[in-house]
């Protein structure tokens, strides 16, 4: 039997199950079509990491171990029996664990869902067509074809807003630099904005007070918001503060809280008077699961299936 399973504390309400038996539905490993799913739930990390070692093939990890799951990795890496790659090592921090013939692999997907939101968000219908061409590679490709357009959708380098500089906001930081957009981070203590920027100078991270978010957002073409609450500021914008910049191209909101969306009816329709695209955190949940698939089992997601899940 193929085991996979969701690391985490508390983690009862996961949707991480649904998506994954929705993706797995009537594929086949090696060993036939037989899998499970687990909840690993406990408050001991270490715990839970040791049965992932001895039952499982891959895990997702959640709050509150992906740092501790990225520094578990980091020192099997020193001893040659982890891998890293470049994105997660610059958002330290890992939500998915797979163990490969090099050792176990840190992966984030909350970058790689991020990329593919994005990209789907400029180019509606890229992630079926995509999938249907390059099966479990299609997300190397995506963000290969994403970097490659960028010069074709704008006259000038576009600008991305990040809100936010919790893990989520880390995540949000790389992929938008990684795709090519200049960055600003904006945090409710700025000094957490600057710590990111100083870390990661090859970026060239600008960190803005939040005393500035109304004005940055009217700037910015891409705007991710990753904090938990909504600030003051939302009910106060108008359609206007939403429209694109210039030749630029339409601007994209995206926000990372599907429970308690911060951008709600009323905003979400001002975006929409501007021609503007919304992103809703359950989006970033589903691209999340759709790109981590691949790197846990091998297999091409059915996203059709995973979306009808999420609707449920």
């Amino acid at each position: 039997m193929a085991r996979y399973g969701l690391i985490g504390d508390p983690i009862a309400t996961s949707k991480s199950p649904l998506l994954f038996e929705a993706a797995y539905k009537g594929q086949e490993q090696p060993d036939g079509n037989a899998y499970s799913y687990d909840l690993i739930e406990g408050a001991d990390f270490e715990a839970s990491f040791r049965k992932f070692e001895e039952e499982y093939i891959a895990v997702n990890v959640t709050a509150p171990f992906k740092e501790q799951a990225y520094a578990k990795v980091e020192g099997l890496a020193e001893l040659g029996k982890g891998v890293i790659s470049g994105p997660v090592a610059r958002i330290g921090a890992t939500n998915l664990l797979v163990k490969t013939s090099e050792g176990i692999a840190a992966h984030n997907s909350d970058f790689t869902g991020i990329v593919a939101a994005i990209a789907e968000a400029y180019y509606p219908g890229i992630i079926e067509e995509f999938i249907k061409e390059y099966g479990e590679r299609f997300f190397i490709k995506l963000h290969q074809f994403f970097l490659m357009s960028l010069s074709r959708r704008f006259y000038q380098q576009p600008q991305a807003l990040i809100v936010g500089c919790g893990g989520a906001g880390r995540a949000a930081a790389v992929a938008a630099a990684e795709l090519g957009f200049g960055t600003v981070l904006m945090n409710r203590t700025i000094e957490k904005a600057q710590a990111i920027a100083e870390a990661m100078p090859e970026y060239e991270f600008f960190a803005d007070p939040i005393t500035d978010f109304k004005e940055a957002v009217k700037e910015c073409d891409l705007v991710i918001y990753t904090l938990p609450v909504a600030l003051p500021e939302i009910e106060e914008f108008s359609a206007d503060d939403f429209a694109k910049k210039g030749a630029c191209d339409n601007k994209v909101i995206m926000e990372a809280n599907y429970k308690n969306p911060s951008f709600d009816e009323i905003a979400r329709a001002k975006i929409a008077a501007a021609d503007g695209i919304y992103i809703p955190g359950d989006r970033w949940l589903l691209y999340q699961a759709l790109t981590g698939y691949p790197f846990m089992t091998g297999l091409t997601p059915d996203l059709k299936a995973m979306e009808a899940a999420l609707k449920g």
